[in-house]
């Protein structure tokens, strides 16, 4: 037998490495923190020189002016504002210049959401979104403090400047086998499972369907109400390495590493996860599915799906998003209330350019709008 090849070839990967080392390559300066008991390896390690880049890119704007609560309420003034009427002018208008900073490319400014020539209107797609993406700040920062906290959400959280937020999913089933063979959602370099063969797919199971999330088995087999085998066990490391790069964290953030099912022991964070899991779940099936007939072909996927959140989408590669400061107390009553049906409306009537106004209460058209060219007549 020839026993020496194995051994020839561990030398070679270990000359190898010698000569890669030897040329001044340098391991980047690494932070570690102690989060759990000492035995435990429970240690947060990250990357000093991504830290910084992260801190420079989670940094809160300020808002454009000081708004007067008092005075006429912008429902009051405007036509057509469905969702922010009770405002008042001042308030109304340093929000709207606010998401016109979050939200709006430069270029466009308010021509982004609104007709300019008759501002009431609805035919700009963008405005029929961002008022149903302002109802789910509201939803979020009233109904789901369970996960954000006293700190919330503002649009700024997930946008950060960009028309679209960077940190989208999808529904991924690209590339497509090269034979009628099926990989099974594997095998490739999954973007949204931390560049892994996991599967690519687990975000529409677990972020927008309502499977179980089920990693450990109790039993050798998966019998009887354990049904969780080795498919289930990667498609929730696929999710766990997701929500791990989202958050710029590791794995015993969340979890005890003595006992990884054990919620007794595990860390606060984990129960915070879990309502973000549930939060993020509500967000995409009441919220953003609903306006699959709103967004044209280039806002959605391959597969002609919305543009979805995920952990990713508020958190921005950082624990806290916007590292826990708060923008609630410039915007508090126009995004810390919940206004507007929790129901999706019916958006299957909308079509860009010739439906112009949407709600109940309002004209189908906007031959019954009359124009309104103010600077002030910044309608949501």
């Amino acid at each position: 037998m020839q026993l020496w090849i194995p051994f020839a070839a561990s030398a070679g990967a270990l000359l190898a490495i010698a000569s890669f080392v030897g040329a001044g390559w340098d391991a980047p300066p690494v932070e570690t923190t102690q989060i759990g008991y000492r035995g435990t390896g429970m240690y947060l390690e990250q990357d000093v020189e991504k830290l910084e880049a992260l801190k420079a890119a989670n940094v809160v704007p300020e808002a454009p002016w000081e708004a007067d609560p008092e005075g006429e309420r912008a429902g009051d003034i405007y036509q057509n504002v469905q969702v922010l009427g009770d405002l008042s002018d001042d308030q109304f208008n340093q929000f709207m210049a606010a998401i016109t900073q979050w939200v709006a490319p430069e270029d466009q400014g308010c021509a982004y959401c609104h007709d300019i020539e008759n501002m009431a209107s609805d035919e700009v797609y963008q405005k029929v979104v961002s008022r149903r993406m302002i109802q789910m700040n509201q939803a979020i920062n009233v109904d789901w403090q369970d996960h954000v906290g006293q700190v919330g959400v503002t649009c700024y959280t997930c946008h950060r400047g960009e028309a679209v937020p960077a940190n989208y999913w999808v529904d991924d089933r690209e590339p497509k086998p090269a034979s009628n063979a099926s990989r099974a959602g594997q095998n490739v370099a999954g973007k949204y499972s931390g560049n892994t063969s996991l599967p690519q797919n687990a975000l529409m199971d677990y972020l927008l369907g309502d499977e179980a999330i089920r990693v450990h088995s109790l039993t050798a087999l998966p019998t009887g109400t354990n049904t969780a085998g080795v498919k289930e066990t990667e498609n929730t490391w696929a999710l766990m390495m997701y929500m791990s790069e989202s958050l710029g964290v590791n794995c015993v953030t969340c979890h005890n590493s003595r006992a990884f099912n054990d919620w007794d022991q595990s860390p606060p964070q984990r129960v915070t996860a879990w309502h973000g899991i549930a939060m993020t779940r509500a967000l995409n099936a009441d919220y953003l599915t609903g306006l699959a007939p709103v967004f044209p072909a280039e806002r959605k996927g391959p597969q002609g799906d919305v543009f979805k959140v995920g952990c990713a989408t508020c958190h921005n590669g950082v624990q806290k998003p916007l590292n826990g400061v708060s923008m609630l107390q410039d915007y508090v009553d126009a995004l810390d209330k919940k206004e507007g049906p929790a129901d999706a409306p019916d958006y299957t009537t909308y079509v860009p350019g010739e439906t112009q106004v949407l709600g109940a209460d309002a004209p189908t058209t906007s031959s019954a709008l009359p124009a309104r060219t103010t600077v002030a007549n910044t309608q949501d």
